[in-house]
C-alpha cells in the first residue's frame, strides 16, 4: 500500500503501550507522531483481532464493538485481493484512492484494476446496533453467505467467508511455523 520501510513494535499487551523501534513508516495511522523510543497508544492506531459473525437475512453484518467508532461517520467496503472484502474509514480511504490514482498509471492492468476497485466500492455507515449493509455484488465477490471473519488488518477491517478464512488463517500459520528466512527478513 505504498508504504516505504517497516515499522515494528514491542508490545506489552493487546492495546497497550508500545515502543517504537523504527519510524520508517511513511504514512498510515501508527506514522504520525511517534518518535524512535516514544511510546504510542496502539488502542487508538488501528483495527487489532479476529471475531465470528454472521451474515443476517437483510446482508447485514455486525462490526464488533471495538471496530464501530472510526466508522460512525461512515465507511467505504471495497474488493481485496484474495476475496475478501476491505472496510474503510474515510481518511484511509482516501489515502487508498490516492494510492490506486497512482498504480492507474503504470498500466492498462493497473487501471483495469483501479476502475474494478472503484465500481465495486459501497459508501455506507453503520446503524444504531454497529449493522453494516453489504450489497449483494460485495457479497458475491467474497462468497459471503453465513459465518463472517471480522479481521482487523491494522489500518482497515477485512470481512471474510468463514471457511476462506480458515484456509488462508492456515497457510500463514503454516508459514510463521516455517522459520524461513522471510520471516528474520520480517522482523520475526
Amino acid at each position: 500500500m505504498g508504504r516505504e520501510g517497516v515499522w515494528w513494535s514491542e508490545v506489552e499487551r493487546s492495546g497497550g503501550k508500545a515502543r517504537s523501534t523504527s519510524t520508517e513508516v511513511t504514512d498510515g495511522p501508527q506514522a504520525e507522531g511517534i518518535a524512535d523510543g516514544e511510546e504510542a497508544d496502539l488502542s487508538d492506531t488501528g483495527f487489532w483481532g479476529t471475531h465470528a459473525h454472521a451474515l443476517d437475512p437483510k446482508g447485514r453484518v455486525v462490526l464488533p464493538a471495538r471496530f464501530r467508532d472510526p466508522f460512525r461517520p461512515g465507511a467505504f467496503i471495497t474488493k481485496l485481493p484474495d476475496g475478501c472484502l476491505g472496510v474503510w474509514t474515510h481518511p484511509e480511504f482516501k489515502r487508498r484512492t490516492v494510492d490506486m490514482v497512482d498504480r492507474a498509471r503504470k498500466g492498462q492492468a493497473e487501471r483495469n484494476v483501479a476502475r474494478v476497485w472503484a465500481a465495486g466500492a459501497f459508501n455506507t455507515a453503520p446503524d444504531s446496533q454497529g449493522r453494516l449493509v453489504i450489497p449483494l455484488h460485495l457479497r458475491a465477490f467474497a462468497r459471503l453467505d453465513g459465518d463472517v471473519v471480522i479481521n482487523g488488518a491494522i489500518n482497515h477491517v477485512e470481512l471474510w467467508d468463514a471457511q476462506r478464512w480458515a484456509e488462508i488463517d492456515a497457510e500463514g500459520s503454516q508459514f510463521l511455523l516455517s522459520g524461513t528466512d522471510a520471516l528474520d527478513q520480517a522482523g520475526f
